[in-house]
């Protein structure tokens, strides 16, 4: 790479209120057409904890994560 510019995939987004707003590209099944990507911080333990929980329940941890999600916080019909 002879360049100074950066790929694209580290650029910070020009408009950031464009870019949250924006709907994934990537779509998780077809029910999940507008799935967004959400980004948590956990201690090292904690994420090791879930991995295993996960790998014992024979699903990955984005899926553990979306069931509890969807149990704590059903889909009551009213959000926009």
């Amino acid at each position: 790479m002879t360049g100074s510019r950066k790929p694209a995939f580290i650029q910070r987004p020009s408009d950031p209120e464009a870019w949250v707003r924006a709907p994934d590209r990537a779509a998780i099944g077809p029910k999940e057409a507008f799935a967004a990507r959400l980004t948590i911080d956990v201690t090292p333990a904690m994420r090791g904890r879930l991995k295993i929980i996960a790998f014992r329940n024979g699903q990955t941890v984005a899926d553990m994560l979306r069931a509890l999600l969807d149990r704590e916080f059903p889909d009551d019909g009213d959000a926009s």
